[in-house]
């Protein structure tokens, strides 16, 4: 079965999170209120609310990297992503982890990148040549 997500998570600022979900990241705005604003997140949907953004830390153990918990984010085909890093580095993104491939050579090949949104809510965006191998172990 094929199904869509929905995410709803806390940002504090709405005008600040449509020019970086709108205008960085290039999702389109759906619906919204005075408290929260709906984004098509590559056609998944995010409801950013008002509020205090959860608190995160760097204890998810990957390779021999701590990435922050929890985290979440896209997986797309490596054309994309590599569209994706373009427009994250032109809009100068603090990169947590910069554009990089990891498990080169492994099942599960990825490119992968972490930041943060301007509230502190960590994203990974992952690349795969072959959106095939996501589970391959």
């Amino acid at each position: 079965m094929k199904s869509l997500f929905h995410f709803a998570f806390n940002v504090t600022d709405l005008d600040q999170a449509r020019r970086f979900y709108g205008e960085v990241l290039g999702c389109t705005e759906g619906r919204s209120t005075d408290t929260w604003v709906d984004f098509d997140f590559m056609g998944h949907q995010l409801s950013l609310h008002l509020g205090e953004p959860f608190k995160t830390e760097r204890t998810g153990h990957v390779g021999d990297i701590l990435v922050p918990m929890p985290h979440f984010g896209l997986v797309l085909a490596l054309p994309d992503w590599q569209a994706m890093a373009q427009r994250l580095q032109a809009a100068n993104t603090a990169f947590l982890f910069a554009p990089q491939v990891r498990f080169e050579g492994q099942p599960g090949e990825q490119w992968t990148m972490f930041f943060c949104d301007p509230f502190g809510n960590p994203l990974e965006i992952k690349g795969f040549q072959d959106l095939g191998a996501i589970y391959a172990s």
